[in-house]
């Protein structure tokens, strides 16, 4: 199931991390590489750096935006290296790749990377189901874009060379990002509407819903359901104005 795994740099600076991130990628048998607005692509230093991954950088999908690059995944992995003020569920990299494993089974999944200097922004990281983070040395633990990319894709090919047992729920199969998006804008328009959320001081409600939604990864029926309910709740109070 290695085809329904996507690597997704976003907003990467340098070019050669480009390069040497698609070579890291093919060492492993991984081919997708989804690049969000990269500063300089195409370019000679990201092909120099692949050092023989050239087909992993030609068919790599340069994508205008994060949805754009997570279209069609029903679960997302970011690699983070800071803590977060709001709780992520944080794994470490070989749990990420079992989870990887068994979640591209049934679907398109992620492996989500921020840029150099920031790492992954909080509109990024909204979109993540949890966070892998790679321990390294408290002395020193500034870890090089590419380098990181070649430690977790070694844990994902290795997970990949055991042969083990679908596993989750028969039958539940979580919609893909692009759909929750949709459900998460219908949320937003109806709070508001049921003045549950002030839109000039949103605070962190949308987030935190998130996580709780995150955490759930509801089915299309379970989808339904709720922009039923959302629907049902927004004519009502149409209906008593």
């Amino acid at each position: 199931m290695l085809s329904n795994i996507r690597v997704v740099l976003a907003n990467t600076s340098h070019p050669g991390n480009i390069g040497a991130a698609a070579r890291a990628m093919k060492t492993m048998g991984l081919a997708r590489l989804c690049l969000v607005e990269p500063g300089r692509y195409p370019d000679a230093e990201a092909t120099a750096r692949a050092s023989g991954a050239d087909d992993v950088l030609a068919s790599a999908q340069v994508c205008a935006n994060i949805d754009e690059a997570l279209q069609g995944c029903r679960f997302v992995v970011g690699a983070s290296a800071r803590s977060r003020s709001i709780p992520v569920p944080l794994i470490n990299p070989d749990s990420c790749a079992e989870m990887l494993r068994a979640e591209s089974e049934t679907g398109e999944v992620a492996l989500l990377f921020g840029c150099e200097r920031s790492g992954l922004s909080n509109k990024e990281m909204d979109r993540c189901h949890c966070l892998v983070q790679i321990p390294t040395s408290t002395e020193y633990s500034s870890l090089n874009l590419a380098a990181a990319v070649q430690i977790i894709c070694y844990e994902i090919f290795a997970a990949h060379a055991v042969e083990r047992p679908a596993e989750g729920l028969p039958g539940h199969v979580p919609v893909a990002a692009d759909e929750m998006e949709l459900f998460y804008r219908h949320l937003e328009e109806t709070l508001e509407v049921l003045d549950f959320l002030d839109p000039s001081n949103p605070r962190m409600l949308m987030r935190r819903l998130r996580r709780l939604f995150n955490r759930a990864r509801p089915d299309a029926n379970e989808v339904n359901i709720l922009r039923g309910i959302l629907t049902a709740a927004g004519q009502g109070v149409k209906k008593n104005d």
